[in-house]
């Protein structure tokens, strides 16, 4: 099963969603992507994912336009705005799905407020992914 998490800049929401699919199963193949990538994996990110154990120190956002030529078995967009506002994927794909967060990099505020942000959008996300995992991809 190989899958493609679709966002803009591939620094917070689908890089969160990878390490989580990762951990669910080491069988699937996962790959994150931005239609505007940005220069690195948003720190906060990292940190909030490393207080569950999952690393994403070795991620870096990467240009969807590396997965075009590339087969799919599912590509998810997790923008928090409509379906329809979201990049699309071109390449080929057998099932387009969106699963939506809010943008924790948006957020403003006091440093904890911030850090308390991100951790309610990675936790969103890590029931989301796996209620995904469970009914679509567990064997």
């Amino acid at each position: 099963m190989k899958i493609l998490i679709l966002c803009t800049g591939n620094s917070c929401r689908s890089q969160m969603a990878e390490g989580f699919l990762k951990t669910f199963d080491s069988n699937l193949i996962i790959y994150s992507a931005g239609t505007s990538p940005s220069s690195n994996v948003h720190p906060i990110a990292i940190e909030v994912m490393n207080e569950l154990k999952i690393s994403l120190a070795q991620s870096y956002p990467k240009l969807v336009n590396e997965y075009l030529n590339e087969d799919f078995d599912f590509v998810i967009t997790v923008c928090g705005e409509a379906e329809d506002t979201c990049p699309s994927f071109s390449g080929k794909v057998n099932h387009n799905i969106h699963i939506g967060f809010d943008d924790p990099a948006e957020t403003s505020g006091t440093e904890d407020e911030i850090r308390n942000e991100f951790r309610r959008i990675r936790d969103e996300i890590l029931v989301s992914f796996f209620k995904f995992y469970q009914t679509k991809l567990k064997p």
